[in-house]
């Protein structure tokens, strides 16, 4: 069987019978002229229809992403447009080598492939002809050539899957990868601030704060500041304005029914194994003691994240049902007859049955309806807005005519007061300039707004006067902490030759022991796990502060807990992440060899073509 890692284009053909209406309106229906191709890879074409859908799939999942839409300039931009046609081009490659070579699959593997896709499904979930017809003819396509697609898709599949089978990440990469991420470190330290001082601290000069003032310039500057009029309206300004009636409320709770009325669902992870001999041997080694749960899921070439079903109901694992759920959790039954093979179920926890009733359930109906038609209402007044705004309606108008709000923000990279919080103002602040006309703009959160600028104040030096306490202030804390530095350092090599914190007069001293480098020490400066691990075993250093310093020896140097799980769980995905990626390399150095072996040809017409339907 091939590889999960092979590149498919199956799942292209599968989101097609979904998304087909919505390509539509970016004119991939246009694209059936006389140009088949966006180019060619020896004797395999690049359908220029695909590319289209591609490229339209890539900007949306990057639209869905970072919440904001995305124009085809854009996209050009981030180079998403050559991104896809790498892929294709790829594939394509695949493709020509594997009729090269000869590979083909029968009408039945076709034709079970054709039955596997979702889209071509009806209501009762099986494959559905008249869905299958209705798809095609929308996509502009025969049966015969979606076949054939498929037929030629599966036999590179086929060829990918032999290519990558048995790649496995080598074990001293992952025992290198586990080595730094689990080592452990025992350490001691001690925190000194202003108190800690042997000697005062004499209070800074004139000269001492001119000083500072001058070295330290950036931190006395004022930002540049765009001065900014906007009108905005998001759903919660709204929201007392808008009701809804029980039976609205009613139909919403029939809607999500399956989420107030669920059955009792366990977390179950399903070990398949290769047959029934092999599943009790597993059983036997198991309850022997011989081996655990986890050994025999990586001697399958698994890790437990492969194995894992989520929450499931006792009706989803069918024969196996009552036997998974007849268990604690903990506990590992079978081996059990399942459709894939003998398995072994271990069940990790239980989640209770859940009986919401419509009136426990209608207060939380409530909310979400009312802020779904606020952001209806807040909808339906863009197009009116746009229409004010073209007509020369000014921001002020907008706030005196419709439901908007006004405002004014003093806005500068790191401002997130009010509506600066809102990540597409802070986007478009930083993009406004001067002369631009309001437009109405998404704040995505169902909210809207249009701006102004009316200046722009330059960066401007404060002088000492107007920040005399804060200079002062920072100045104390960063003489402070050089003051105890000095008073400190004599004693890091008494510290380092085995002396006790508490024998040197430190009275705030903490330790902690088995300190990884996924730790985290609330307190401390942020780079203190850092220091720690670019520590030589007993070894002191000191760590400045704000207005204290930090002393700390390194105690103890140990290698990775063999015994946690939660490890052992990080080398299976580390393995697999890594497996993949050699994967995914060797797919692109064969697709390489076959272009530099068979040749590459691209119709520029064809793909200005494909990019005009998008602007």
């Amino acid at each position: 069987m091939a590889s999960g890692n092979a590149v498919s284009k199956t799942a292209v053909w599968i989101l097609m019978g979904l998304l087909i209406v919505g390509l539509g309106g970016f004119g991939v229906t246009n694209l059936g002229g006389t140009i088949r191709s966006v180019g060619t890879v020896g004797d395999a074409e690049i359908d220029i229809v695909e590319y289209s859908r591609a490229l339209q799939n890539e900007i949306r999942a990057e639209e869905a992403a970072t919440g904001q839409r995305m124009t085809f300039a854009q996209a050009q931009a981030k180079g998403i447009d050559l991104q896809v046609l790498a892929q294709l081009v790829n594939a394509a490659a695949i493709e020509d080598e594997t009729a090269r070579l000869g590979i083909s699959v029968g009408d039945a593997a076709v034709r079970n492939e054709l039955m596997a896709i979702p889209g071509f499904s009806g209501a009762g979930g099986t494959f559905n002809r008249q869905a299958y017809q209705f798809t095609l003819e929308q996509a502009g396509m025969t049966e015969g050539q979606f076949e054939e697609n498929l037929r030629s898709d599966t036999a590179s599949t086929l060829l990918q899957g032999a290519v990558i089978a048995g790649i496995r990440a080598p074990e001293t990469y992952v025992d290198t990868l586990i080595t730094y991420l689990g080592e452990r470190r025992d350490i001691t330290w001690a925190t000194l601030d202003r108190g800690d001082l042997v000697t005062g601290l004499p209070a800074p000069t004139e000269s001492d704060l001119r000083s500072y003032h001058q070295s330290n310039l950036p931190d006395f500057t004022t930002p540049l500041t765009k001065v900014i009029t906007y009108a905005w309206l998001t759903p919660e300004m709204i929201i007392d304005t808008v009701d809804v009636d029980e039976a609205a409320l009613r139909a919403a709770y029939d809607e999500r029914i399956d989420e107030f009325q669920q059955p009792e669902r366990r977390l179950v992870e399903r070990l398949v194994l290769a047959d029934q001999a092999a599943a009790d041997a597993a059983r036997a080694a198991l309850d022997s003691g011989e081996t655990r749960f986890e050994n025999l899921v990586e001697a399958r070439g698994l890790s437990l994240a492969d194995i894992d079903l989520g929450d499931v109901t006792q009706s989803d694992l069918d024969d196996a049902g009552a036997a998974v759920f007849g268990v604690e959790p903990g506990e590992i039954v079978g081996p059990l007859p399942t459709a894939l093979g003998p398995a072994l179920f271990r069940v990790n926890g239980t989640l209770a049955a859940q009986n919401t009733s419509f009136e426990d359930a209608e207060p939380m109906l409530r909310d979400a309806l009312v802020v779904d038609r606020a952001r209806r209402v807040v909808d339906n007044q863009i197009e009116g807005i746009d229409d004010m705004l073209a007509g020369g309606a000014t921001v002020e108008d907008l706030a005196r005519d419709t439901d908007m709000e006004l405002g004014t923000i003093a806005w500068y990279p790191g401002e997130t007061g009010g509506i600066g919080a809102y990540e597409a103002f802070r986007t478009a602040a930083a993009a406004l300039k001067s002369g631009d006309f309001p437009q109405v703009e998404a704040l995505g959160d169902g909210g809207i707004f249009a701006m102004r600028l009316d200046k722009i104040d330059e960066p401007r030096i404060l002088p000492v006067d107007e920040v005399r306490d804060a200079l002062i202030a920072a100045w104390t804390r960063d003489a402070v902490a050089a003051a105890l530095r000095a008073q400190a350092e004599p004693q890091l090599s008494e510290l380092a030759a085995g002396a006790e914190f508490a024998d040197l007069g430190y009275a705030n001293v903490q330790s902690a022991t088995d300190v990884t480098r996924r730790g985290f020490e609330a307190d401390a400066p942020p780079e203190f796990i850092e220091t720690v691990f670019g520590m030589e075993q007993g070894e002191a250093r000191i760590i400045d502060g704000a207005g204290r310093i930090f002393i700390l020896r390194l105690d103890r140097i140990q290698p990775p807990d063999a015994e946690d799980e939660d490890l052992t769980a990080l080398r299976g995905i580390l393995a697999t992440r890594a497996s993949n990626g050699l994967s995914q390399d060797l797919l692109q150095v064969l697709g390489a060899d076959i272009r530099s072996r068979v040749g590459i040809s691209l119709d520029q017409r064809a793909l200005n073509a494909v990019h005009s339907n998008f602007q």
